[in-house]
């Protein structure tokens, strides 16, 4: 594949970096962060454009803070001015990302997500007898940055292009030379391109028909158990050599005891949730009903933070989960 040349100029257009500052700010506009560029918006998006045309832009003023669903995670909000070269970026060099990623890549692309991999988990699940799953052990914590770096210089050609992804890369270490932060929109793309040359080697090398990666989830299936022991060899073997991961304990088991797979249970013929799912679900859903009824949020919030859980809940065999959930918000 060509190696992308030319973009700073389309990067750096006074449009893109107007649809940049609206798409940064989109759930937010009301933040004083995002009050306090807008006051100001021409002038701030003329600095931006002076930075993106001679490559030497400002990053890695950081936020931390810390989720706890589904699991503890640290969070890394870059300043807003970042977020807008992040989306300036990623909207003109998304195409040229997509084209490095196989069609069974499935995080944080357009018409594909959480649901389209459930569903193609559930086809090869009926299909074969045998599953692999594997993710990495610490996977954005443990990007390396030269790898990084090796990955977009095979991606782009522009020098200038080149010498903002390394300060983006290099201004943040969660260990010396790796990590990327999570909560960055150029994290996102960096994590998801960083395994799809894994993709490759599976699908080309391996001759793996049939695979699902959802970031750094991964899941092979056949009819042939030791034809997964052996895809599992080499891929560690690779992920080591070429990618400098590990990953975590393995879990190699048949199809009919079920798959485990972001937030469900995948057998050949049904689709539960994990138990640690349930509890989730059940505890957001008691979080809404007592900010209900203490008056923090009205009806409309209660049920714009309600569609996401109901909309999890009805891609599994969970009739009475959801017949509890819809009872409870009956009495709003």
């Amino acid at each position: 594949m060509r190696r992308a040349n030319n973009l700073i100029p389309l990067i750096a257009d006074p449009d893109n970096l107007r649809l940049a500052s609206w798409k940064a700010a989109k759930g937010k506009r009301y933040a004083s962060a995002v009050l306090e560029y807008q006051r100001h918006l021409d002038r701030n998006l003329l600095l931006l454009r002076e930075q993106i045309l001679s490559g030497a832009v400002e990053v890695g003023d950081y936020r931390y803070f810390k989720v706890y669903e589904p699991k503890e995670r640290q969070i890394c909000a870059s300043a807003f001015r970042e977020q807008v070269l992040h989306h300036a970026l990623m909207n003109v060099c998304h195409d040229y990302f997509e084209r490095a990623q196989i069609f069974d890549s499935y995080a944080s692309r357009k018409g594909k997500g959480t649901y389209a991999a459930l569903e193609r988990a559930k086809a090869h699940t009926n299909k074969h007898t045998w599953f692999l799953k594997l993710d990495v052990r610490k996977f954005f914590d443990s990007l390396h940055h030269d790898v990084m770096k090796r990955q977009l210089n095979r991606l782009f050609k522009e020098e200038r292009l080149l010498l903002i992804f390394a300060a983006i890369v290099d201004s943040y270490a969660a260990q010396p030379d790796r990590g990327v932060p999570i909560g960055n929109l150029s994290s996102q793309y960096f994590a998801n391109h960083y395994l799809s040359e894994l993709d490759h080697f599976v699908k080309e090398r391996l001759r793996i028909k049939a695979y699902v990666r959802y970031m750094d989830d991964m899941v092979l299936w056949h009819r042939d158990k030791a034809a997964l022991k052996d895809a599992l060899q080499a891929i560690e073997q690779y992920l080591g050599e070429r990618l400098r991961c590990q990953l975590k304990p393995i879990v190699l088991n048949r199809c009919a005891t079920g798959l485990p797979f972001l937030g469900y249970h995948v057998f050949p013929h049904h689709v539960g949730l994990l138990q640690q799912s349930k509890a989730r679900f059940l505890r957001k859903l008691r979080y809404i009903t007592e900010r209900y009824h203490d008056g923090s949020w009205d009806e409309a919030a209660c049920a714009r933070h309600a569609r996401p859980l109901l909309a999890f809940a009805e891609h599994a065999d969970a009739r009475a989960l959801r017949k509890n959930a819809l009872e409870r918000l009956g009495h709003w």
